[in-house]
């Protein structure tokens, strides 16, 4: 073997071992969130006894993290402090807050939990984003091979979770599911979170490779990285990522109980049953299938990144949030029948996430410079989980409010999913329009490389 082979060889090698380490990162970064997300509105609403203004509230205090996150972390890892050690403090402390989280049943405190919590936890999404986009050669052909581990975390703490509920307080019988019982054992959720997180820190510490700031031409990246995105394309690309990151919020706050209420509705139909057998109860097992068909597209970004322009592929993302919730809001007039279409409308999250959101992240990195990524990054997560959460979640609740008076006695329960979800299907119809008429077609930024 020449040396040329030799070192070709020990390349890929560190290159693997590499991938291993971030996709690692990844996968506990989304277990952490996806292990209570899908449950606390029934968790709140059905244990806790919170009404729909204050659960609104929690949901949107646990946004705030993402908006301080770009003049806070984005700063820190850009030009003070390693990423990986604010990483590690980061999970560690988040870690305690979320099992503590579990016991706490008064509004308040739950509140102020929360909003520290989101104060921890928010920006370390944008900055392993950063950190792997920091160490990677290829955007287009290793970050989703990375990115979709992060997915399969989230199912894997999803499916845990609702078979937890499911044999511990359901005693394995899904018809039992509505029992308050489970509602309660849904704090459980956050102390799964807690020991994921504490072993992030720790993961953090120990298996993460050196990412130390990088400095630039302003002491303020933050600054900085608002200025480049004030430009084609990421003007365009973070104002409609506002209403779409309220149409994505939407449907993390409504769809596990709406497939919940489904399938109660249905009557225990043989379908619900072995659904409920394979992904728990609760709901959020369940949405795990739109993760699963995450991993997919995730999968198929590569080839897709060579085939399609980035427009083009953004524009995927929001006809399939205009698909999911229309599918959410008539199939259900068809009965058990319309199950099947349900689960399709789920399993569009593939598509809305991977060609949208994902997207998204990585035309923000290649449209900015490389001293202020870690910012921009964070600057989008203000968008995607910071205003649009906030908004969002405030929007959840109003139209929830809203659609209930939609309803009138003897309706058909279907009335108000009906309702509930054709608001966010118009909206997304919506950006799809302003997509297509706004986002400049051409080529990615070079210079920025």
């Amino acid at each position: 073997m020449s040396e040329t082979d030799s070192a070709d060889s020990a390349n890929a090698s560190m290159d693997g071992g590499l991938k291993f380490r971030l996709s690692v990162m990844m996968f506990l970064q989304y277990a952490i969130w996806g292990a209570w997300l899908p449950l606390l509105w029934d968790l709140l609403t059905k244990a806790k006894g919170f009404d729909g203004t204050q659960v609104g509230n929690i949901f949107a205090v646990g946004a705030v993290g993402a908006i301080i996150g770009p003049f806070i972390a984005g700063q820190v890892a850009d030009r003070w402090f390693s990423t990986e050690k604010f990483l590690a403090l980061s999970h560690l402390a988040g870690g305690v807050l979320a099992w503590n989280l579990a016991s706490v049943n008064e509004y308040s405190t739950f509140f102020y939990f929360t909003l520290v919590y989101s104060l921890i936890y928010s920006p370390t999404l944008a900055l392993t984003n950063s950190l792997s986009f920091h160490h990677i050669q290829d955007r287009d052909r290793d970050f989703g091979k990375i990115r979709l581990w992060g997915t399969i975390g989230w199912i894997v703490a999803g499916i845990g979770i609702g078979q937890w509920l499911l044999y511990q307080y359901a005693g394995g019988s899904p018809e039992n599911a509505k029992d308050p019982a489970v509602y309660s054992g849904m704090a459980d959720a956050f102390r799964l979170s807690g020991a994921l997180g504490i072993a992030m820190g720790l993961y953090c510490l120990f298996g993460l490779p050196k990412t130390p700031p990088s400095g630039g031409k302003s002491e303020n990246a933050s600054l900085e990285a608002l200025g480049q995105v004030s430009h084609q394309p990421l003007l365009t690309l973070f104002f409609i990522a506002v209403p779409v990151s309220c149409i994505h919020q939407f449907y993390f706050v409504h769809t596990a109980p709406f497939l919940n209420s489904f399938q109660s509705e249905m009557g225990g139909a043989g379908i619900s049953n072995a659904l409920n057998s394979i992904f728990g109860i609760g709901g959020g097992g369940l949405m795990t299938i739109g993760q699963m068909s995450e991993i997919l597209v995730l999968a198929m970004i590569p080839i897709l990144a060579l085939r399609f322009s980035r427009k083009k592929l953004l524009m995927i993302g929001l006809l399939a949030y205009a698909a999911r919730m229309a599918l959410f809001s008539y199939a259900p007039m068809l009965g058990a029948a319309g199950m099947p279409l349900v689960l399709i409308g789920v399993a569009l999250h593939g598509l809305c996430f991977g060609c949208f959101i994902f997207v998204a992240y990585m035309v923000v990195d290649e449209e900015t410079s490389k001293d202020v990524r870690a910012s921009a990054q964070n600057l989008f997560n203000l968008v995607i989980i910071g205003l649009g959460i906030i908004v969002g979640s405030k929007i959840a609740a109003s139209v929830s409010a809203w659609a209930k008076t939609r309803v009138a006695e003897g309706d058909d329960w279907y009335h108000y999913t009906t309702e509930l979800f054709s608001i966010p299907m118009y909206a997304s119809l919506l950006c799809l329009v302003l997509m297509f008429l706004f986002y400049p077609s051409g080529t990615r930024n070079q210079e920025s490389q």
